[in-house]
């Protein structure tokens, strides 16, 4: 829901979708015939692979690129290697996809010797629907002394976490007190937006209540507000102590804990051209283009395919994106209602310095992100105390896509960094 002021000095409201009293049971979509999952480490053509193509595998099966790998994907079906290649983002960092052929006669699962620890979780668990940061937690260099998990979505238009915050309690609880067991934290609460009514509560986990207000939800926000802690400019939460999870992902800790086996449905928000919303469940690795298939939701060319919500989310050129453990929404958006961006310098009506939650003098910092000046606008203009909740760009008189030019500032900030 969106409220604009009459008064043009009074910034804007966006308030938070809210899962509805009776929440439905989400749509299944089959187990497709391909699946494609992600590999977070290029191809290096210099190394003898451990899988190629044509390998079987079994469901459940963690699948590494060479021996000395430390990242991994774990297979969502007993099947062949169809293809292994290479994939780029829109930063141009490289990683590796996998096609997996289902073979739906072979329907049995690996099961794991979990440990209650935090090492032998996140050998196992890295991709379970929510994505748990296990991988962080695991490092010794990181101290956390407090877990956060959020039951609020970060982004607009998406029920995914409140819907399985309210319908999975007993396992979001399990999943809450096997993180504290593992990691041994000193703190461990969980975020509930004001207006959602939990039944059953949290037993001794401290809750709390989030504003329905964008970007109340967003972890610097949740820092500031509740746990009185500043973000400092260029960390991120984990590097003063503190962890987020979602509510999803602390339910899929629990169930894997209870079956010792991984999960592999994700839960996700499917926004229609006009608006209409669709809850589904997927199998990780399924293609989009199913799930736009179930509900006859064509994608037209020069429309948008957007992961992620309106204000946080970013564009897929195609159909074919698969289903991530860390997707919560897919938004189709028609060539027509797409808002032009332009190239028009900024004319300093001073909408998004009212509207910046962190009170960057945004309109000052893009000019410098316009200029290819990224140590400048770190140095002077607080490039990296953004939280980048997207405020600016919603609000921009000018149509200057702000939110794209700082998450690029940042990431060319990081390579002038990394190779100096």
């Amino acid at each position: 829901m969106i409220k604009r002021s009459f008064f043009t000095l009074t910034q804007p409201r966006l308030n938070y979708d809210l899962v509805e009293p009776d929440p439905k049971e989400p749509e299944l979509i089959p187990v497709p015939s391909n699946l494609i999952l992600l590999l977070n480490e290029p191809i290096n053509s210099t190394k003898e692979a451990l899988i190629k193509k044509g390998n079987t595998v079994e469901k459940g099966e963690k699948l590494y690129l060479y021996t000395d790998s430390t990242e991994y994907t774990i297979s969502p079906v007993s099947g062949t290697i169809n293809t292994i290649d290479t994939y780029s983002d829109v930063f141009g960092n490289t990683s590796t996809y996998l096609v997996i052929k289902n073979d739906q006669t072979q329907t049995n699962q690996i099961t794991y010797d979990l440990k209650d620890n935090i090492a032998s979780a996140d050998e196992y668990l890295r991709t379970l629907p929510g994505a748990p940061p296990l991988k962080l937690l695991a490092n010794d260099d990181t101290r956390i002394d407090t877990i956060v998990i959020s039951c609020g979505d970060t982004d607009l238009l998406s029920t995914t976490n409140q819907y399985v915050a309210s319908k999975f309690l007993d396992e979001l609880k399990q999943g809450a007190q096997i993180l504290k067991d593992i990691t041994n934290v000193t703190k461990l609460c969980v975020t509930v937006p004001e207006n959602i009514n939990i039944q059953g509560g949290f037993d001794a986990i401290q809750v709390l209540k989030t504003s329905i207000e964008y970007p109340s939800n967003l972890p610097a926000m949740i820092l500031k507000d509740h746990l009185d802690l500043a973000l400092p400019p260029g960390k991120t939460p984990e590097d003063i102590g503190v962890c987020f999870i979602s509510a999803e992902a602390a339910v899929s800790l629990g169930k894997a804990y209870k079956t010792k086996s991984a999960g592999f449905e994700k839960i996700l928000t499917i926004i229609g051209k006009q608006g209409i919303k669709y809850r589904v469940k997927a199998t990780i690795g399924t293609p989009i283009r199913k799930i736009f298939d179930a509900f006859n939701l064509n994608v037209s060319e020069k429309d948008r395919i957007i992961i992620g919500g309106p204000m946080k989310g970013f564009s897929t050129f195609t159909p074919h994106h698969p289903v991530q453990p860390d997707m919560d929404t897919v938004i189709i958006q028609d060539k027509k209602t797409i808002p032009e961006l332009s190239d028009n310098p900024c004319v300093n009506c001073g909408k998004c310095l009212r509207i910046c939650p962190v009170n960057i003098p945004v309109n000052i910092l893009v000019r410098y992100l316009e200029a290819d000046q990224y140590e400048e606008a770190a140095d002077k203009y607080d490039l990296e105390s953004c939280i980048e909740c997207g405020l600016c760009s919603y609000v921009c008189t000018a149509r200057i896509p702000i939110f794209q030019y700082i998450r690029l500032g940042k990431h060319e900030l990081f390579k002038l960094r990394a190779d100096a």
